[in-house]
């Protein structure tokens, strides 16, 4: 399986690997996606320098399958909380 790393609040590499959950970094109004939301890894690109990312509904409902650029996704973290929102029109 591919990962990659990114750093976490201290300095220290964290993992992202294919399945993991990420949180967009930015709006992506095409794509009806907003900074905030949170998808899951589908596969890694270059050693980390990308990721196919697959954002649902609570439903299970695909909105949209992105491929990102290690800047526009973070890992998210277990001490965080999620928040919905209706899907942009």
């Amino acid at each position: 399986m591919t990962q990659s790393y990114e750093a976490d609040s201290e300095g220290e590499p964290t993992v992202i690997r294919e399945l993991d959950e990420v949180v967009l970094t930015c709006d992506l109004p095409e794509q009806k996606l907003a900074a905030g939301d949170i998808g899951t890894v589908v596969l890694v690109h270059g050693e980390g320098r990308g990721y196919e990312v697959e954002f649902m509904t609570l439903d299970g409902e695909t909105i949209a399958v992105s491929t990102l650029r290690a800047d526009q996704v973070r890992q998210a973290h277990a001490d965080e909380i999620a928040h919905a929102r209706p899907i942009a029109s």
